[in-house]
């Protein structure tokens, strides 16, 4: 009986030690030399920035004009280059956090800073646009949509990059 007892426990001894030893790790193993295939589209330390196509021709003077507005703490400046339904929300939430400046209830998300401010590789179509836009808030780049309202090109806050991590997020607690 003893026997039967030591031969068991040594085969589960050696099925567990064999378990552990794998083979070499595959190419495409997640391991922390791997984090620039990251799936998180707002990582910004290890990914690579995107290909340089195009330097935004069109585009680059709103997001040179939005980032001169923050360096002024311009507030006309910034709304004059945010698209009207982003002002419109903006707006909505002033009311409801009983805010007045629309520079301070940004400050804490949307500030940059001068330098890096910078828009690459813009796609036109009709009165859409997307565009990748470099700051000290994404150093490596978030693509961004503009619109084209009344002939000008106006900034939205839209970024497919941002609605896919918030589509993934799960529901906040709502506990009464």
């Amino acid at each position: 009986m003893r026997t039967n007892l030591i031969v068991v426990f040594a085969l589960l001894s050696l099925t567990i030690a064999f378990s552990a030893c794998g083979g070499p790790a595959s190419p495409n193993a997640n391991t922390a030399s791997n984090t620039a295939n990251s799936t998180n589209p707002l990582e910004t330390n290890t990914a690579k920035p995107e290909e340089l196509v195009n330097n935004a021709p069109t585009l680059s003077p709103v997001f040179k004009a939005y980032c001169a507005a923050w360096v002024k703490n311009d507030e006309a400046a910034l709304r004059n280059v945010y698209s009207a339904d982003e002002i419109k929300r903006y707006e909505e939430d002033l009311k409801a956090e009983k805010k007045k400046s629309l520079i301070k209830m940004l400050e804490g998300t949307d500030r940059v800073q001068d330098s890096p401010c910078e828009v690459r590789n813009e796609k036109i179509t009709g009165d859409k646009a997307m565009a990748t836009i470099v700051s000290s808030r994404y150093p490596n780049g978030i693509p961004v949509r503009f619109v084209k309202e009344n002939g000008e090109w106006k900034l939205t806050n839209q970024s497919p990059a941002i609605d896919a991590v918030t589509k993934q997020a799960p529901p906040a607690n709502t506990a009464k």
